[in-house]
């Protein structure tokens, strides 16, 4: 995990511009096992006109569709991602006040999913989709892949954040401390707070303390969100 975590950061540090990016997170969403990718980011500067950016290898014509019939709006998955940051298992049931919808995307292919939003301080709020024609996804393959691709959402996140809204400060207000910054390393290594309670020596609520005051000072929705957003920064070498 460490080894693959380290490449996906040089992997999108190296990209100049929002395409380049998104080409990058699509190709580790291939090796991921989904071969369709797709990015989109509300942005709420400037207030009065606030953008809505969206990356996508899907087909010309499936582009073309979805904006024309106003999709944005009723897509069951962009709604969850307003709601929360849980990941959504595509599904009959999810598309089921959309059946038009779905049947399109399914003839597009699209009928195998994974989404998840990311949010952060400055209250721009993402959402990666990852998807298939075939091979339902399973809870085996969930349990193997689903940690690489909350990093990837969180790391996408953070790195579309940095080329698309160079305004938004991205440097903590406040200094990580020497352990905050050595929890955040030990996490980013796949540690849970057990483990590195038993590491340094101190109580799981201690882990925990210093957790949560690195996850407000970088602006981080949870603790991966954090620990992404730290090594983007350089703050964790």
């Amino acid at each position: 995990m460490k080894i693959w975590t380290e490449k996906l950061l040089q992997t999108v540090e190296q990209a100049e511009s929002p395409q380049e990016l998104f080409s990058r997170i699509a190709e580790t969403a291939t090796v991921l096992g989904f071969d369709r990718c797709a990015y989109g980011m509300y942005m709420p500067l400037p207030v009065t006109r606030p953008k809505v950016v969206i990356f996508n290898n899907y087909s010309s014509a499936w582009k073309c569709r979805y904006e024309e019939a106003g999709y944005l709006q009723i897509d069951p998955t962009v709604t969850h991602a307003k709601k929360t940051q849980l990941p959504l298992v595509w599904s009959d049931q999810v598309f089921q006040d959309t059946p038009e919808f779905w049947d399109e995307a399914q003839a597009e292919g699209l009928r195998v999913g994974w989404a998840k939003s990311s949010q952060d301080a400055s209250f721009a709020v993402s959402m990666l989709t990852l998807a298939r024609a075939t091979e339902p996804l399973t809870t085996s393959e969930l349990n193997t892949k689903e940690l690489q691709m909350r990093w990837l959402v969180d790391i996408a996140h953070v790195a579309f954040t940095r080329l698309l809204t160079p305004k938004l400060s991205m440097v903590p207000p406040s200094p990580l401390t020497l352990r905050e910054t050595e929890i955040l390393k030990w996490s980013a290594d796949g540690k849970t707070a057990g483990e590195i309670s038993q590491i340094l020596t101190i109580s799981v609520d201690t882990v925990k303390f210093h957790t949560k005051n690195a996850v407000a000072k970088l602006g981080a929705a949870n603790k991966t969100a954090a620990v992404a957003r730290a090594a983007i920064l350089g703050l964790l070498s």
